[in-house]
């Protein structure tokens, strides 16, 4: 669950150039950050097209309630980092063992719930430095676009799915750890919010292109929980932003409950599976 790349043509707000964005104005094409932005028919527009005169919206394009600070992009930052610092006074390769995701521990000592403590532990200052960097991009954006609520069902349900990939598909032996699952799952959710609410994403494909690139041919690197991340967010993307306004909230938590119950029957099926692998050489092991 690591990677260490970032772009060097990154946009920022045409009003306040120390704030990288990938949202633009659709009337004027300027970008705009998080606290520029204002929901429009279409798209967001930036306050200069609108008059100066920011209208408050009761409600996001997806029938969330509207926030103009991100603060549980705030919050899920300062929860990896506090996080971090915990590993670090502890130790980094002790506390990985202890935490982190490793599929044979969950199957044998039943430790499902460091498929989510993983999701908020990192290797490496630069690998925290570059998840959070991304989370605060993508996060404040997301946020303002999808309501608090939505937008931390998203980022729990990428980090699970992240995790859940990660446990079928790496190394019975290998230890993850790290919230690459969760902000690749917001690069996906990006992707798809901006294709329906059309706003331009060509940076951030790119983005997602670069580091997913890098996924692959880097050491020590859980593409595994990239994909499985972006996959999650990008179909819980696709539930907010396709769900018909008539009953919208009940379909999009209905759908939610719908990802989060498929992400535990698969958890459930490759603990069977890894059992059963195991069950010859670990004497007692459940099965």
């Amino acid at each position: 669950m690591t990677e260490h790349t970032g772009s060097n043509l990154e946009p920022v707000c045409s009003s306040h150039v120390d704030r990288v964005t990938y949202i633009k104005c659709t009337r004027c094409d300027n970008p705009i950050c998080t606290e520029c932005m204002i929901p429009a028919s279409v798209g967001f527009q930036c306050p200069t097209c609108v008059g100066n005169t920011r209208v408050p919206k009761v409600v996001t394009p997806v029938g969330g309630a509207s926030v103009e600070k991100p603060y549980v992009t705030y919050a899920l930052i300062a929860v990896n980092i506090v996080v971090f610092l915990l590993q670090f006074s502890i130790g980094i390769d002790e506390s990985s063992r202890e935490f982190g995701m490793w599929p044979a521990g969950i199957a044998i000592e039943g430790s499902y719930w460091s498929l989510m403590t993983s999701a908020f532990m990192h290797a490496s200052p630069l690998h925290i430095a570059f998840n959070m960097y991304i989370l605060y991009v993508m996060g404040a954006t997301l946020e303002r676009i999808f309501g608090r609520t939505r937008f931390i069902a998203l980022y729990l349900l990428a980090a699970l799915g992240g995790s859940v990939a990660s446990y079928w598909f790496s190394d019975l032996r290998t230890v993850s750890v790290g919230a690459s699952g969760a902000v690749f799952g917001l690069m996906g959710a990006f992707i798809v919010a901006g294709r329906r609410l059309r706003f331009d994403i060509t940076q951030v494909l790119i983005l997602l292109g670069i580091n997913l690139a890098f996924g692959f041919i880097g050491e020590g690197v859980d593409w595994r929980a990239h994909l499985g991340g972006m996959a999650v967010g990008a179909i819980v993307a696709g539930i907010f932003v396709f769900a018909p306004r008539k009953h919208q909230t009940l379909i999009q938590g209905v759908g939610c409950a719908a990802v989060l119950i498929v992400l535990i029957v698969a958890v459930m099926a490759r603990t069977t599976d890894i059992q059963n692998l195991l069950a010859p050489f670990v004497p007692g092991i459940a099965t």
